[in-house]
């Protein structure tokens, strides 16, 4: 073999043999333990960024791993296609979406492949082609049968320049990020998915699911189920105004009641007073996006009505405030300043009552309602008859008279909300409904399916284009055939990413959505791999859709998703400079000189080419607006992809994040090429006998207990504990101990060859492409099948080292038979003269021998 490690001509050749034999391609077979293993798609930008290369690397590492436990892996790939960023580029590059979206594609399919990942490309698809999204339109047809699917006006962020619809994160200090427009709250209609009727399963489902608890967490509390009480205060020429509470424990000390801008006493009263109209037609212009409305400044007006209490009779004012949704509930709330902090705020601002109706359990502990509210469960105070109860006698106690009253019930309500799917943009899948004036939403039938996006149209960023295409829209109505027009909204498109891991599993099944028999083989996926900020929204469609499937009969599992794992971001370090007017100008690593001290930190920067002085903003995620990414692909040309998959694999476990490091990096592919030298210079020494196990010299059986030990390790490293920093390590370790073995007699020689055919086919799944040539070279074959046996008999040992202790301190170090017995170990630590001088003649009390570890005599 050549003694020089050349990874760009070995990686290149290795990835031409995987494709020539279509080595990751799989098919069902039912003798075999199959494992699906699947990474997040990705969204064609253009080209693939570290975060890619890292989330990728993780899954393709667990592929490799169980395809070596003989298991049957199916590992797809494919590209979350649809999607805003593509019509953002169409403006920028005066080039049609689909064309920009085609041309990266082809881009990145090849990085992938660069980067060496087994994927069955097979089963590659992309969600805006035809042949994938009929089958979703296809299926939401049937979902409208089912009446799993309804129509509703709903509010959206509305740019009137542009006349489309805004996601939250578009809205910019309250005006669109294109046009500058201020933006509009309006109502539009809109198409929903009863992601409600689901929300039980949803919510006790995850209790079988192997996913971090911080994950369950987070869909738990999405869920949100709450019991609580829903109950109505009576408001003159309206009726009852409800609201639902899961504290009625503090109904007593409700000092006003809030109404959304959009509710109707509130347009009603801004038909009246010019002040409230305002008030209204700000609160269109603000975001509503949770995270925002916790921090904004709670704003409200009196609509100078009141609303009469359910249990005391009294009449309290009703205000319409920003903070209340119409979205949610009734659009009502029912305000108790003291035990609630944003209704203390509101209460504070507009010099409303405070009533306290709940104390401490604790009586030594005060609280001070002149600086918050007091928002823990108590004892009821200032309630009359429900005066001295704790909260959940003071639940049932309120509950049961406002049932009696007819005022109230106890009910469970979910803080989810149904999905809507509809999007007000071309880059998607066309809703399959045409509208017609005499049958209304009419499903396309499936034989007229696809509903085909045209995709060449000239992109202007005002509206959708094919919203302005009569070709589209003019058609005839399926049920009665009079005159009618398609609908012109899109799919959301967490659609196509919540069942495209199932259309992989089916991917040949060209007459039907899913093939039951390969979807039931595959589904649910054994492991999936992405990113946290997917916990809730696209990890949770998914499993809803899922159930939508099961519940159709195209699957019969309960949940797509058995096992995940999150991986942590990647971080670098980022640089910048001041510009005239105060402004941050970031630059690229690749572009910075640094010094740094003796310990590798940081201390001056420059610009590489200018000297401009840079100032160093430590770490941070890489990102386009930090200008801090890592180029995969210069790294690849440089040291590499088994070298980038080794670092990647090594600097943190993959749950944490990973700090880049250009030394690390060098240091990986150090280590690469020395075990590549391992390898030739063992090769070059000439054939190598059989292993014999019962002729080792004490040299040669302790380099093969290390070789087993490492095995042993590494397994449950990769299977069981996912960290695959320390698999990594352990490997290094052991090539070690290769490089100090001494023994080079026959036998000797052996044990390297096992040892050093051990640690590459260990290190197979992370470093493929270098263990591929190094295994056939060693063994005369990849050995992509097969993982190394752990041979318990390697650990045993004839002789232990013990520690010997006189009274608890060390004395004396002692090398004894494995098998010896007590009283033999108790001999031959007497017989040390150290032991000896400190036991100055004292009787030994007590022995104590804990095997395989120390001795100790107690004396005195």
């Amino acid at each position: 073999m050549n003694e020089n490690y050349q990874p760009q001509t070995i990686e290149s050749q290795i990835q031409q043999k995987w494709d020539d034999t279509d080595a990751f391609k799989v098919e069902e077979n039912s003798d075999k333990e199959k494992f699906y293993c699947l990474s997040m798609f990705p969204y064609p930008s253009g080209r693939l960024h570290m975060g890619h290369v890292r989330n990728y690397t993780i899954g393709d590492v667990i592929s490799r791993y169980q395809r070596m436990q003989g298991k049957n892996v199916l590992q797809p790939m494919g590209w979350d296609a649809f999607g805003l960023p593509a019509e953002n580029a169409a403006l920028k590059n005066n080039v049609p979406p689909a064309n920009w979206t085609y041309s990266n594609i082809d881009y990145m399919r090849n990085q992938l492949k660069q980067m060496g990942f087994g994927y069955d490309w097979s089963r590659e698809l992309a969600t805006c082609h035809p042949e994938y999204y009929r089958w979703e339109q296809w299926f939401f047809t049937r979902l409208m049968e089912k009446g799993v699917v309804y129509k509703k006006d709903a509010e959206v962020n509305w740019d009137p320049v542009d006349q489309t619809v805004l996601a939250n994160e578009q809205v910019i200090d309250g005006r669109g990020w294109r046009s500058g427009a201020l933006v509009e709250r309006k109502k539009i209609p809109q198409w929903f998915l009863k992601i409600t009727d689901y929300a039980d399963q949803l919510l006790n489902d995850l209790d079988q699911l192997r996913w971090p608890e911080q994950v369950r967490t987070m869909q738990r509390n999405w869920i949100g189920r709450s019991k609580g009480v829903e109950l109505s205060f009576d408001v003159a020429g309206y009726g009852p105004l409800e609201v639902y509470t899961t504290r009625p424990d503090t109904l007593m000390g409700v000092t006003y009641v809030a109404v959304a801008s959009q509710h109707p006493l509130a347009l009603a009263a801004a038909e009246e007073d010019a002040k409230i109209a305002a008030f209204v037609e700000e609160c269109r212009h603000q975001k509503v996006a949770e995270a925002e409305m916790a921090q904004m400044e709670k704003k409200g007006m009196p609509l100078s009505i009141t609303a009469i209490h359910p249990l005391t009779g009294e009449e309290v004012p009703v205000w319409t405030a920003n903070f209340v949704l119409m979205d949610y509930g009734s659009g009502a709330v029912m305000s108790v300043p003291a035990h609630d902090q944003r209704d203390y705020e509101f209460a504070v601002k507009y010099n409303l009552p405070i009533k306290q109706v709940v104390k401490p359990l604790d009586e030594k502990i005060e609280i001070d309602l002149n600086k918050e509210a007091f928002t823990e469960k108590g004892v009821l105070v200032n309630s009359g008859d429900f005066n001295d109860l704790e909260f959940d006698l003071a639940f049932k106690a309120i509950a049961t008279e406002l049932e009696g009253k007819g005022r109230g019930k106890v009910t469970i309500q979910f803080r989810l909300r149904d999905w809507g799917v509809s999007r007000q943009r071309y880059w998607g899948a066309p809703i399959p409904v045409v509208n017609c004036n005499s049958c209304g939403a009419v499903p396309v039938p499936e034989d007229q399916l696809p509903v085909l996006l045209p995709e060449e149209v000239t992109f202007d960023g005002v509206g959708s284009p094919i919203k302005k295409m009569e070709s589209f829209i003019k058609t005839s109505c399926p049920k009665c055939g009079a005159d009618a027009e398609r609908e012109t909204d899109t799919f959301d498109t967490f659609m196509e990413s919540s069942w495209y891991f199932a259309r992989y599993a089916s991917r040949f099944s060209d007459n039907k959505m899913l093939d039951p028999k390969a979807a039931n083989y595959w589904l649910p996926v054994d492991q999936y791999i992405g990113g946290i900020e997917h916990a809730i929204l696209h990890l949770l469609y998914s499993r809803f859709y899922h159930k939508l499937l099961r519940d159709e009969g195209l699957v019969n599992s309960d949940e797509p998703f058995a096992g995940l794992l999150c991986q942590g971001m990647v971080l670098a370090d980022s640089y910048y400079y001041e510009d005239t007017q105060g402004g941050k100008v970031w630059v690229s690593p690749a572009e910075v000189q640094v010094e740094t001290d003796d310990k590798g930190r940081i201390t001056a920067a420059k610009h590489a080419e200018s000297d401009q002085p840079l100032i160093h903003d430590g770490m941070s995620k890489m990102s386009k607006s930090k200008n801090n990414g890592i180029d995969p692909q210069v790294m690849i040309d440089k040291y590499g992809a088994d070298t980038v998959r080794l670092f990647m694999m090594f600097a943190a476990p993959p749950e944490q994040s990973l700090e880049w490091s250009d030394s690390g990096v060098e240091g990986a592919h150090r280590f690469l090429k020395r075990l590549w030298k391992q390898v030739s210079d063992h090769l070059a020494q000439g054939p190598v006998a059989t292993l014999d196990t019962n002729s080792l010299s004490d040299a040669a059986k302790e380099l093969r207990r290390k070789t087993h030990e490492t095995i042993q390790k590494v397994s449950d490293d990769i299977e069981r504990r996912q960290t695959f920093n320390t698999a990594i390590a352990a490997v290094m370790e052991l090539s070690n101990s290769i490089s100090r073995a001494a023994d080079t007699s026959e036998q000797g020689r052996a044990v390297i060859h096992e040892a050093l055919v051990a640690g590459v086919q260990l290190l197979s799944p992370i470093v493929p492409h270098v263990a591929d040539v190094l295994l056939t070279e060693l063994t005369g074959s990849a050995q992509a099948d097969n993982w190394p046996k752990f041979d318990e008999s390697a650990l045993e040992r004839d002789s232990v080292d013990l520690v010997v202790q006189v009274n608890g301190k060390l004395r004396a170090r002692i090398n004894v038979a494995a098998d010896a017995d007590k009283a033999v170990i108790v001999q031959m630590a007497l017989a040390e003269p150290n032991v000896q001088k400190h036991m100055e003649g004292k009787a030994v009390r007590k022995e104590i021998v804990v095997p395989g570890k120390l001795v100790n005599l107690v004396v005195g």
